[in-house]
């Protein structure tokens, strides 16, 4: 007998109700086991959580998690098991073809090397870099999966498990951006796993433009040299006239300085200084039009003795679904199914990418935390069994199930 189930790239017939589909895909008996072996093992997805976020893996360096994600897809049955890109590493469940389905949890954290990658646990929370973005995020798909095999839970399309690099800051995103290109034409959906996300729903990719600024001059003595320009006041004075720009609530679009390094000394006309901006926004046109009036001021700033030239190291492509997408409705029936509230939100992910291409996307969560990206970081324990579950009901309904 054909299990139900809801194709990738028809999620949703007009009238198809999408929490009908999920309590029919839920009532089906391996997806049923499935969900009773994520009650049964309920440490799975906390004690996977752990050993990945005490392998570091700062951006550009994530070697090692590589190949742990890349050991535990092969423990777990995956097929085709494979590198590409920059160091992406990928596994197959179901069979072979395109309409595939592809889960998306990024490898890399914003912590380096030298950092105490150590895991505490404490009053029902795990603490540590990295422990929620986005070792959760890793861990929870891996445990997902490991239900499905468990459970025996037969996909009757493809569905691929991807850990990729590159997502956070400078890395610009280029995971995602070589698994759509490895992948072209093939995938139906795209689920960015994000660990500390769980309940939103990211169907709204925020595009962002990141340049640096060098403002180089030929310096001088404070006191010999008065009056020669100075790198250091050129670069204040154009980040001041940028940071009194104005820019629209809606579409919501903002801007950050968040770094200027440079000059030699206190008695020293600054030759060199180094700027750094980003630039966020909901809507393609309003990020132009910020990033135009932002070139402008540093054409301006340039003049005979101080040059200035923009090196751009990031663009975040834009793009959206509707809050009534099928894979929306989908996805937000299935956390109703678990338990969670839906709420559709807007952010930067993985997901940014295959949406900029028109490909169904979304990003999803596995648990909840807080202090992402500092040192006291920490997500909850409880509810990664809810995050696992909701991830094991979406990926029956978009590739079906045999039984």
């Amino acid at each position: 007998m054909r299990g139900q189930h809801v194709q990738a790239l028809n999620l949703g017939a007009p009238g198809k109700d999408a929490a009908a589909t999920v309590a029919r895909v839920a009532a089906l008996p391996a997806v049923a086991r499935a969900l009773a072996w994520t009650e049964q093992q309920a440490g799975a997805c906390e004690r996977e959580t752990v050993a990945i976020a005490e392998i570091p893996a700062p951006t550009f360096h994530e070697e090692r998690r590589a190949a742990y994600a890349a050991q535990r897809l092969r423990e777990l049955g995956a097929e085709q098991v494979h590198g590409f890109g920059h160091g992406n590493v990928a596994g197959r469940f179901g069979p072979e073809g395109d309409h595939a389905i592809a889960l998306l949890a990024h490898l890399d954290t914003v912590f380096s090397d030298e950092v105490n990658h150590r895991v505490s646990r404490r009053g029902g929370k795990l603490y540590g870099p990295g422990v929620g973005d986005n070792s959760a995020g890793v861990a929870g798909t891996l445990t997902a999966l490991a239900a499905a095999q468990a459970a025996d839970v037969r996909f009757e399309r493809p569905v691929w498990v991807v850990g990729n690099v590159g997502e956070e800051g400078l890395g610009d995103l280029r995971g995602s951006r070589d698994t759509m290109d490895h992948f072209a034409g093939q995938l139906g959906a795209v689920l960015a796993v994000e660990g500390t996300m769980l309940g939103r729903l990211g169907h709204v990719a925020v595009g962002s433009r990141r340049i640096r600024v060098h403002f180089c001059g030929e310096g001088g003595h404070s006191w010999l040299d008065f009056g020669k320009a100075s790198a250091v006041h050129v670069a204040v004075q154009a980040a001041a006239e940028i940071a009194r720009l104005k820019v629209p609530a809606e579409p919501r679009t903002t801007f950050n300085i968040g770094r200027i390094v440079g000059g030699d000394g206190v008695n020293v006309v600054a030759s060199s200084v180094e700027l750094l901006l980003d630039m966020r926004s909901v809507g393609v046109a309003a990020l132009a039009d910020l990033s135009d009036r932002v070139e402008e001021i540093l054409r301006r700033a340039a003049s005979g003795e101080i040059t200035v030239e923009v090196e751009e190291v990031g663009t975040r492509p834009a793009g959206s679904i509707p809050r009534t997408h099928p894979l929306m409705e989908l996805c937000a029936a299935a956390l109703a199914r678990v338990g969670v509230r839906p709420e559709p939100t807007a952010g930067s992910t993985d997901a940014n990418v295959p949406l900029s291409q028109g490909v169904p996307a979304l990003a999803l969560g596995v648990t909840r935390g807080a202090g992402i990206h500092s040192a006291g970081e920490w997500i909850e324990i409880a509810p990664m069994r809810q995050g696992v579950q909701q991830l094991v009901l979406v990926c029956a309904a978009l590739a079906g199930v045999a039984e």
